[in-house]
């Protein structure tokens, strides 16, 4: 198993992997996994970031493999997978690849088949170094980038993701990894597979789920997609951390 991995809740509960998105890790998802303990959380540092292997390829299809590893490495036959933002789109791209071992699929704010030009923007303003001096300017800078995250979600990302590298603070992520991931999210749009439950949470307040992607869920899902929209900014389960929980009790608890 190459994947850092972090486990909580219930470990004879339902098994849910969880996908964080770019420049995240795998315990962003704590505020969750605090609000659904009955669930048995497994949840990645993708490729490229956190405490997992930096190393490339940084596809879709490595990053489809890595999760599959994990669940064969952990003896999980099938489990939910929860995504968010680029982990929505491997999470999506991991239901079409191996839809035996996906039970559910929970997409909050997925990024899948975005706008080509739209994400060189963003790759190129990633290529940049991103380091601070001191922890103060690190907190103030996320502050700024996570208007709607509480004080305290702030903190432990910054306890859990800033160190100290090449002589300055900087986020555990490549930033090639990073720019990568970008152009993994400028490929075409794929859907869950039919048959799928799944539920999908945009944020209203992001550009990242289109009218036209929801449209095809519906023609492939019919009444196995559920979408719930969230009037937040991009990081829904960090800025409505009991309300997004409370969609996934109910969902993912279902008979």
């Amino acid at each position: 198993m190459l994947l850092n991995v972090h486990h909580a809740g219930d470990p004879d509960g339902p098994p849910v992997l969880a996908v964080h998105g770019v420049t995240g890790h795998g315990l962003r998802f704590r505020p969750l996994f605090d609000a659904c303990p009955q669930l048995r959380w497994i949840s990645v540092d993708v490729r490229g970031h956190g405490r997992s292997p930096w190393a490339p390829p940084w596809n879709l299809e490595r990053h489809v493999a890595d999760a599959l590893d994990v669940l064969d490495g952990l003896g999980i036959g099938r489990a939910a997978v929860v995504g968010h933002s680029f982990g929505g789109a491997i999470a999506t791209h991991l239901a079409r690849t191996a839809p035996d071992r996906v039970s559910r699929l929970v997409l909050i704010d997925p990024a899948i088949g975005l706008d080509p030009d739209d994400m060189l923007e963003r790759a190129e303003e990633f290529r940049a170094d991103q380091s601070w001096t001191d922890v103060a300017a690190a907190r103030a800078d996320r502050v700024a980038t996570w208007p709607g995250v509480s004080g305290e979600l702030v903190d432990a990302e910054l306890a859990d993701h800033l160190a100290e590298r090449d002589g300055a603070l900087r986020w555990r992520y490549s930033r090639a990894s990073v720019v990568a991931a970008w152009s993994e999210m400028a490929r075409p749009a794929v859907v869950p597979p039919a048959g799928l439950p799944t539920l999908v949470l945009p944020a209203t307040g992001a550009e990242f789920v289109r009218d036209g992607w929801l449209d095809a869920c519906r023609a492939e899902l019919g009444d196995d997609l559920t979408v719930h929209p969230f009037d937040t900014g991009h990081m829904v389960y960090l800025e409505r951390p009991a309300e997004t929980a409370a969609e996934l009790r109910a969902f993912l608890t279902t008979p």
